[in-house]
């Protein structure tokens, strides 16, 4: 896929108030730890991860996402009336209907006429999300759009730590290790129609590819509580989607580059999935990027799912990372497995 006529025209943010760090955990998970006789900071060592935030109790997903909305809406300096598409992309959903999108554009006052809904799609909603709008602003159908997530890892790292205290079992640590890296957060992105001359990021295309043989490796549910008293559970086979998620990623990024006619030594720079430090050195490696190239939130996030990626870019944009004229690449990977690269020009 390519575009002609889109580009990115503001980020927007909201980090959640509880820092929760890695030994916070351990200490709750104690019990397990002398069991399976684990020294402290076994978590930080196997994931890189140092903490990560939760909301309060209780707190609405759609209001994380709101949040984020707004301060996207007023960086970006369009009228409001402009933004006709509105996309919330989060695996963390207020109810199973209606879409959490509609809470969302109620509380931002988008007009009527906006075409408004949720997409599900493991850690790629976003990008996802982002998609969608830009083909509408391509092929003329609105001028604008927002595309908008927030997760929530709180109540699925307690019913983990509980899980854990009761096996007490190896097996179940290695099934759900990587819950324990789930953090929380919203995030915006407006979309827009270039207007010539536009300083803002283009958004040039990408690509997409899939390896749905392992849609197994990670899953998150039931969704709808069926049966009605149905557990919420995580499991991941991390070596699996480890080794298999960077191998599509491999197969992936070389059609970006083709699709992109990117240059041997570009991307110039890249934000990618945030999963944790044995990922990051793993794919890097795999796709021959140095590491001055990535830029990084995990240690200090954790992964946010959909949330992730864009809040890393956002965050690498307010930091003068990515500096004008830069050809990015924005890496992502989601359960599925899924892999979806979309390159921008800074």
């Amino acid at each position: 896929m390519q575009y002609n006529n889109v580009s990115i025209a503001a980020f927007g943010y909201e980090l959640p108030p509880n820092v929760v760090t890695s030994d916070d955990i351990e200490k709750r998970l104690e019990p397990l730890y002398a069991a399976l006789h684990f020294k402290k900071g076994q978590l930080e060592s196997l994931t890189g991860i140092q903490e990560r935030r939760f909301w309060d109790p209780g707190f609405a997903v759609s209001e994380g996402a709101i949040r984020a909305g707004r301060k996207a809406i007023d960086a970006c300096g369009l009228p409001l009336e402009s933004i006709r598409m509105l996309v919330y992309g989060g695996v963390c959903r207020d109810n199973l209907e209606p879409a959490t999108a509609c809470a969302v554009s109620h509380s931002l006052g988008l007009g009527p006429a906006t075409l408004v809904y949720d997409v599900s799609n493991a850690c790629l909603g976003i990008l996802n999300g982002m998609v969608q709008v830009a083909d509408a602003i391509e092929l003329g159908h609105i001028e604008a759009g927002l595309v908008v997530s927030c997760e929530s890892s709180r109540q699925i790292v307690d019913i983990t730590i509980d899980r854990l205290l009761e096996s007490l079992n190896m097996d179940v640590f290695k099934q759900t290790v990587a819950t324990l890296t789930g953090g929380s957060g919203a995030v915006a992105v407006v979309l827009s129609r270039i207007d010539a001359p536009d300083p803002r990021p283009r958004l040039l295309g990408g690509v997409v590819r899939s390896d749905l043989a392992h849609h197994a490796l990670c899953t998150w549910g039931p969704d709808t509580g069926i049966p009605a008293s149905g557990l919420q559970v995580m499991n991941t086979d991390s070596v699996g989607v480890l080794q298999n998620g960077v191998a599509l990623g491999v197969r992936t990024f070389e059609a970006f580059k083709h699709e992109l006619q990117f240059g041997d030594d570009q991307p110039d720079k890249i934000i990618c999935h945030q999963v944790g430090a044995t990922h990051q050195d793993t794919l890097l490696r795999s796709i021959g990027i140095p590491k001055d190239k990535d830029f990084t939130t995990f240690r200090h996030l954790g992964n946010i799912g959909t949330v992730s990626l864009p809040i890393t870019a956002a965050m690498a944009a307010e930091r003068g990372f990515l500096e004008p004229g830069d050809r990015v690449g924005l890496l992502g990977i989601g359960s599925g497995l899924n892999c979806m690269m979309l390159g921008l020009k800074w």
